[in-house]
């Protein structure tokens, strides 16, 4: 019997909440700004908040934090609906914090009518200063002093336009004294004259995004707001605003971000390698965007496995991307369509094979019962790597050399006996026999070969560029590496081979599709294939290679 898998911290939170009565059920929230494309670290976020409202029978909704206008725009809006839908979610509501500006604008009139909020004139570098250290406390200005009356008149006037960016801000009395840097009078409105993706011109005052958060938490009744750990120290302004408003009584609990090795996570970087162009946008293949993942061909599922593989922890840590690798390959050798590609070729001609051709039997997948066989072309002359034949091998050498027999995977043996060369020295081609009794599958040769190589037919090959990925940065910690992190960017992480010949069943294969290249590693079909040129990018390796690099470099 297989032991129950124990209850995260936040499991464990909401199961007391329910069994002691204080919700029915719950209702969750995922609230991206929309100003970039989602990562990997939204995956995790966004595969905790749905799967808890699914085990648990609740709801989630989509929240765009939308207070930014600068920054934001409905491109972002519309990737982030897919990219969420993509890793296999729907949410109960869609809603924008752009909806509550009017109820947000008279959350803060009350503030101000209960003397907890006033209007601010200083600078932000003024109230800076004014705000002391985390060992001194802060000095409330004059500001401070406005009446009730003032402060909503100005508020309103603020509203109506009438001042300058940056000329006032709301802010609401706490404690200038409280070792909580945050709590010190708080700025919860600003002014910024800027085209909202939503609402066009109609605002010129935004709230910030503690004020606006715990309240779009409230006006939605969610149970469990669910942050990373670095809104730990915003939890107490959270919890204030509600009280003193005498709203729905959301609770915000912490879990750690994903980190992860040869990686970067922050949105502002992942924007300076797109408009720097290290990448090829957003969804370059090479990026930790959701987006870019879906592009390389990361199936969705393989992702909810990492997400539940790392689980929820209240401590930071850095995941190896080799189990997301590792997660990724578990998936796709379920699934991806065997198919032979050779990426450098070397013409191989069969000197005894008397047909035209011949049509064989090869699976499509050896992990599927249901996989079925596709047809492969056979005939006089084939292409194999180039890598695949040594002309002095060394011993214990199983691939093509003269005088030694290789098996062409679901075809024959054959056996080299010449080389033929240029007039340079470099090979024209290799002259081989065939053993007509080595078929596979009605072998009956008796030769057994310990080798076996991929190849496709000269006739009959199409001509694709495969695209290898790798990953962008060499170092393992980007975050803690010396220097700004563009200087670790791998120069390797794309090689595109042009001349790569394949067998022509990929021609007729699905664009959804993953495959295995044999002996290669996992690719798909990349939007910039055309019926006249497939193009396919890799996908994952077929073993981790960077953990025999890093092993070699250690000695």
């Amino acid at each position: 019997m297989s032991e129950e898998k124990s209850l995260n911290f936040i499991e464990e939170i909401i199961e007391t909440d329910i069994a002691a009565g204080k919700h029915k059920t719950i209702t969750t929230r995922f609230p991206p700004e929309p100003n970039g494309y989602l990562h990997i670290g939204h995956a995790k976020s966004i595969c905790l908040n749905f799967g808890l409202a699914k085990k648990y029978g609740g709801t989630t909704n989509l929240r765009f934090d939308d207070t930014n206008p600068v920054t934001e725009d409905t491109e972002y809006v519309d990737s982030i609906k897919e990219d969420v839908r993509w890793l296999g979610f729907e949410w109960a509501h869609e809603f924008y914090a752009s909806d509550y500006f009017e109820q947000l604008f008279q959350f803060a009139i009350q503030l101000i009518e209960k003397g907890l909020a006033y209007v601010d004139d200083s600078t932000s570098e003024e109230i800076a200063l004014q705000k002391g250290t985390p060992t001194q406390p802060g000095i409330r200005n004059e500001y401070a002093n406005r009446s009730i009356e003032e402060n909503k008149n100005l508020f309103v006037e603020m509203r109506a336009g009438k001042y300058a960016d940056g000329a006032k801000v709301l802010r609401v009395k706490i404690d200038m004294s409280s070792p909580n840097m945050l709590l010190r009078d708080p700025i919860i409105y600003r002014i910024k004259h800027a085209h909202h993706h939503r609402t066009g011109d109609a605002w010129c005052v935004y709230p910030m995004y503690d004020f606006a958060h715990g309240q779009s938490d409230s006006i939605e009744k969610i149970t469990h707001s669910i942050c990373t750990l670095e809104f730990v120290p915003h939890r107490p302004l959270y919890d204030w605003c509600i009280e003193q408003l005498g709203t729905f009584p959301s609770k915000q609990y912490e879990f750690a971000r994903l980190n992860m090795t040869y990686t970067v996570m922050s949105k502002r970087k992942l924007l300076q390698l797109v408009n720097e162009n290290h990448v090829l946008g957003w969804d370059d293949p090479r990026m930790s965007t959701i987006s870019g993942m879906r592009r390389r061909g990361y199936p969705a599922a393989s992702i909810r496995e990492f997400c539940e593989r790392i689980g929820v922890a209240k401590r930071e840590n850095l995941i190896d991307v080799g189990l997301l690798e590792f997660c990724v390959r578990e998936e796709l050798n379920k699934k991806a369509l065997r198919r032979m590609v050779v990426f450098d070729p070397i013409k191989i001609v069969i000197t005894n094979y008397t047909e035209s051709e011949e049509w064989l039997d090869s699976e499509n997948n050896p992990e599927d019962p249901n996989g079925g066989t596709r047809k492969i072309p056979f005939s006089k002359e084939i292409f194999i790597e180039a890598e695949d034949f040594m002309e002095n091998p060394p011993k214990k050498y199983f691939r093509l050399a003269p005088q030694q027999m290789v098996r062409l995977k679901s075809a024959y043996i054959i056996q080299c006996n010449e080389v033929i060369k240029n007039e340079d020295g470099s090979i024209k081609e290799i002259h081989c026999t065939y053993i007509p009794e080595s078929k596979s599958g009605s072998d009956t040769s008796g030769i057994h070969v310990k080798g076996t190589l991929h190849w496709v037919s000269c006739a009959h090959a199409i001509k694709a560029e495969v695209r290898l990925y790798d990953r962008l940065f060499k170092v393992e910690n980007v975050a803690e590496a010396e220097g700004d992190f563009k200087d670790h960017i791998n120069p390797d992480s794309l090689q595109i081979i042009t001349g790569a010949l394949a067998e022509p069943a990929l021609a007729a294969d699905s664009k959804d599709q993953a495959f295995q290249f044999l002996r290669k590693g996992y690719f798909v079909i990349d939007k910039d294939s055309s019926t006249d040129q497939l193009v396919f990018n890799r996908t994952v390796t077929l073993k981790d290679t960077w953990a025999k690099e890093v092993k070699k470099t250690n000695g």
